[in-house]
């Protein structure tokens, strides 16, 4: 409960942010992944990317994101690998429910409830900034490039900056919040990047009227494809069909109305702005007392 929006924002974000013991919990079959990959291909390079390793992890949603750098020979089809990673973790864990879920291979713990992605990943070449560049399946059979660490330090640089110090993880986790809560189908890489960019051009952050704008900015655009501000890869999509693009647009439009009226409302009204959040955020906001 809150009395006001600043106040409501300063416990959500506290609400959402994973605890360490969620953390070691979630990265507790490392080990024993590990072994079985290295086992049946080879791995040169096992490390923890994505939502928990850039600090930008949800709260009960967020899964363990790993990049395997395999020793094997790359496949001419990215869905090979796939089949074959999964082939190797339904053998090793049979009680697990294992699937493909572009570009990873996803173990679902404890009926769900905990998460592990795999990515097979092929080293291509090393960057001017010393970040590897990989191969990685893409949306079909094909192979796209990712370079994990390039975008690691890309995020961390736009967090860090004096003037708005936590801004861009924080972004990052409200938007990533809203997309879990209202089952918006929009990669949560892309969130994270737009948010670090938008990041980089801010002076300050006040939580509601930041990600109103964010909101404003990714529908005036109509949520389109990003160029990698890294420069490393090609550009960055942020759905895998056009059918969930149009799904996630429309939501997007939805909140972004939303969070026009909330922050409209947030000095006059601060119990109507709550309540706006509260549509935005899927029922999970603090309420006004």
């Amino acid at each position: 409960m809150a009395k006001t929006v600043p106040e409501a924002f300063a416990t959500y974000l506290g609400w959402i942010t994973p605890t360490d013991a969620a953390r070691a919990k979630a990265s507790a079959h490392r080990a024993s992944i590990e072994a079985k990959l290295k086992s049946t291909f080879g791995v040169w390079r096992m490390y923890e990317s994505g939502s928990w390793r850039h600090g930008t992890g949800v709260g009960g949603h967020s899964d363990v994101d790993y990049f395997i750098s395999l020793r094997t020979d790359k496949p001419a089809y990215g869905s090979t690998v796939l089949g074959q990673v999964r082939a190797a973790m339904q053998e090793r864990f049979p009680q697990t429910h294992v699937h493909v879920q572009r570009p990873a291979v996803v173990l679902e713990f404890g009926g769900g409830y905990e998460r592990v992605e795999l990515i097979p990943a092929f080293p291509e070449q090393k960057l001017a900034s010393g970040a590897m560049l990989y191969a990685i399946p893409g949306v079909a059979d094909e192979w796209m490039q990712s370079a994990p660490e390039a975008h690691l330090n890309y995020v961390d640089v736009a967090n860090n900056r004096d003037e708005v110090k936590r801004g861009a993880k924080g972004l990052a986790r409200l938007a990533k919040s809203w997309k879990y809560e209202c089952n918006v189908p929009i990669s949560s890489f892309y969130l994270e990047m737009r948010a670090a960019q938008y990041m980089n051009g801010e002076r300050s952050v006040v939580w509601d009227m930041d990600l109103q704008r964010f909101l404003a900015s990714l529908s005036s655009h109509d949520l389109a494809d990003m160029n990698d501000p890294t420069g490393s890869s090609g550009r960055i999509k942020p759905c895998s069909s056009s059918a969930t693009h149009r799904d996630a647009l429309s939501k997007l439009r939805t909140a972004a109305v939303r969070a026009d009226k909330a922050v409209a409302a947030r000095e006059s009204d601060p119990r109507a702005a709550l309540g706006w959040w509260d549509y935005i955020f899927g029922g999970k906001f603090p309420g006004y007392y």
